[in-house]
């Protein structure tokens, strides 16, 4: 019997996109036993790497820690609220930061939204491995940034869970509720401030 997340989380849009945008949402049930295998989480790191950047400065830096090492440890103990219930099933956890200058004298005023880009395109190309992404703002900063003795140069902007599917009846009932609820979207009228 297929699992609830994966038969009706495609997208209901209003005008037709392309399947691995249509098809991807953020799932808190993740499969506590599934290993990203290298090639694969390399693939997912490189479609980050290859992400447009202002004057290709490229400021996106990643904290990549696997389940089960000191890393993912860090990250996982940081993390605040719902995101400690569910995060540690994760296969992946990954700390988004921000390279915030371009040199000495001179700050990066779209480090964190090139950031953005970087971790849409990793997102992006997991959902097309067959992995589920979740993006989290939930969490202690400055914690990650000590455990990992990041520099005030480097800002901790998001986290990223990774990894497959699991079941929703693993949740805590609240989380479950969340996690098959249906997707919805402010209409994109209401986005567009102008539209001439």
């Amino acid at each position: 019997m297929p699992l609830i997340a994966e038969t009706n989380r495609r997208a209901d849009t209003e005008s037709p996109l392309i399947d691995v945008l249509a098809e991807r949402w953020s799932p808190r049930a993740y499969d506590k036993n599934a290993l990203i295998d290298e090639a694969t989480l390399t693939t997912v790191l490189e479609a980050a790497r290859w992400a447009p950047s202002a004057s290709n400065l490229q400021p996106a830096r990643f904290i990549v820690a696997r389940r089960g090492s000191v890393s993912f440890a860090k990250i996982n103990d940081a993390l605040k609220g719902f995101n400690q219930a569910w995060a540690d099933t994760a296969s992946v956890l990954i700390a988004n930061v921000a390279k915030l200058s371009i040199d000495e004298t001179r700050e990066n005023p779209w480090a964190r939204y090139d950031l953005g880009q970087a971790v849409a395109h990793l997102t992006i190309q997991a959902q097309h491995e067959g992995l589920h992404t979740h993006q989290m703002g939930g969490f202690d900063a400055a914690a990650i940034a000590a455990a990992f003795n990041l520099t005030d140069d480097q800002a901790v902007v998001s986290v990223t869970a990774i990894g497959v599917l699991g079941k929703p009846s693993d949740l805590t009932p609240e989380l479950r509720e969340r996690e098959i609820a249906p997707r919805t979207r402010k209409p994109l009228a209401e986005l567009l401030l102008a539209n001439d």
